[in-house]
């Protein structure tokens, strides 16, 4: 590397070196001339050579603190899955349970409150103080640095940066089979669904619900839940508490709410369709649900679920939906070959068709990667497309294609797209495979695992942490759990 130093007198001599000391005031990258003005801490100077580890080092630092501050927000989930089914607590309740859990469930209150005057307060000061210095460090940067690599990060530095845990998520991986926690299950499941914890499964077996206890991939049955009457399409749990919502092709919406005791009871149907429900989404603030059948729905939460608007674009059934990360834009495809890119207004909260994408041919799944880039799955196609946002003028594009298998002509929606920022990890079912896709740090995606079932009667989801692929196909009429295990 050839930089010339820009310091006056110093006869444009060539840059040997940086300093590193956080003190210091004067220029980091230095020449010979420059030594004197470093000479106080000469043992925090570094060689070109060196600069890149360094670098590294600083960046393994930070992951390592934001693996910490992940593990203290499962627990902390965790914690208040316990209590939540008693946020609405009435007298009533104490009833349903024995002398002996009400005394462990009002010492658990208590220590709480110990908690609240202890623990919790100075884990609130130390994330306001970290959250005070990491916004200095990323203005101080900003202002300083002006590093441009090629048009692409060119691109990228015009957008918020969605960096995923690059260093430790780029080893090849597999999904392994847990085959002796496999169950038999004969009736048709089409539709699966993990907590934001793991710790529950839903499977939608034909018109019922079956509720399975989680513990590392075995399934103890809870409860049946008998409401649809017809067969049970989507499930989906609320992400901050474990009500659930499920769509089915008896044309209704069910908001499922937990009463304690790994039980649920219908709180709420919702009948605004007039066809079988395709997808369904929740946002991550549990006040929005999005469903797609006939038409769009935006369902918003107010004493009752009430339907606020509808998108009637497509021209056939609503296949696929996703949502963006700033929650304000959502992609949908459908069996008319559109793509619909819609997004929410920020002054009357309204939803409009901002881009109509036509596909060379229909498609049943999609996902945003991120709030500039999607996936779209085309029917039974040995490829996926990959669509970018210009930061122009702000449309998507197709920019590249993805290579994964199919083997099939047949094909069905009812196993979503999923991305997991956490473990850069794309699933994609496809025909008779269900592909495994890592997104490597240079934005370019690789197939990892490419599973075979022999026929596309295959319906499943990825756990929110990405360790478990739970599946039901109509060949081993099972449903089956894999465990991520990296290579």
């Amino acid at each position: 590397m050839q930089i010339t130093c820009t310091q006056a007198d110093h006869q444009n001599l060539q840059i040997i070196g940086f300093c590193i000391d956080n003190t210091c005031p004067n220029q980091r990258p230095y020449c010979h001339f420059c030594l004197p003005s470093h000479v106080q801490h000469i043992n925090k100077l570094t060689s070109q050579e060196l600069l890149s580890g360094w670098i590294k080092e600083r960046i393994l630092m930070v992951q390592n603190i934001q693996k910490n501050v992940q593990e203290c927000k499962i627990a902390l989930d965790s914690l208040i899955n316990v209590f939540l089914p008693y946020n609405n607590f009435n007298i009533q309740q104490l009833t349903e349970l024995g002398l002996q859990q009400i005394d462990q469930f009002i010492k658990g209150l208590c220590q709480m409150e110990n908690c609240e005057e202890q623990l919790f307060k100075q884990l609130k000061q130390a994330i306001d103080q970290t959250k005070s210095n990491t916004n200095e460090i990323i203005k101080k940067t900003k202002n300083q640095t002006n590093i441009k690599q090629n048009d692409n990060l060119q691109n990228r530095q015009q957008q918020p940066k969605h960096i995923c845990i690059v260093e430790q998520n780029q080893n090849p991986f597999t999904f392994d089979l847990i085959k002796q926690y496999s169950i038999k299950q004969d009736e048709w499941c089409i539709a699966i669904a993990f907590n934001k914890d793991q710790s529950i499964v839903l499977a939608g077996c034909n018109n019922d619900i079956k509720v399975f206890k989680h513990v590392q991939g075995k399934l103890n049955q809870v409860q049946l839940l008998s409401e649809h009457t017809d067969i049970v399409n989507t499930l989906n749990f609320m992400k901050n508490t474990n009500d659930f919502v499920s769509g089915s092709d008896d044309s209704s919406i069910i908001i499922w709410q937990a009463i304690g005791n790994y039980q649920w009871k219908c709180q709420q149907k919702l009948n605004g369709h007039s066809d079988i429900i395709y997808s369904l989404l929740t946002n991550n603030t549990d006040d929005l649900i999005i469903s797609g059948s006939d038409t769009i729905k935006f369902w918003v939460k107010q004493d009752q679920w009430l339907c606020q608007q509808t998108i009637s674009d497509h021209t056939y059934f609503v296949c696929s939906l996703s949502l963006n990360e700033q929650q304000n834009k959502l992609i949908s495809c459908s069996y008319d070959s559109q793509i619909l890119v819609i997004e929410q207004q920020k002054l009357d909260k309204k939803w409009i068709v901002t881009q109509k994408i036509t596909a060379d041919q229909e498609g049943q799944r999609l996902c945003f990667i991120n709030d500039f880039q999607f996936t779209f799955q085309p029917y039974c196609k040995d490829q996926i497309y990959v669509y970018d946002m210009d930061s122009n003028t702000k449309k998507y594009s197709m920019t590249k294609q993805i290579a994964v298998k199919c083997s099939s002509s047949g094909e069905n929606c009812f196993f979503p797209q999923q991305y997991i920022n956490q473990k850069c990890l794309l699933v994609n079912k496809n025909g008779n495979y269900v592909n495994l896709i890592r997104k490597k740090g240079n934005g370019d995606f690789t197939v990892q695992q490419s599973i075979e079932f022999g026929q596309f009667f295959i319906y499943g989801q990825l756990s929110d942490d990405g360790e478990y692929l739970i599946t039901w196909d109509s060949g081993s009429k099972e449903i089956q759990i894999r465990k991520y295990r990296q290579l």
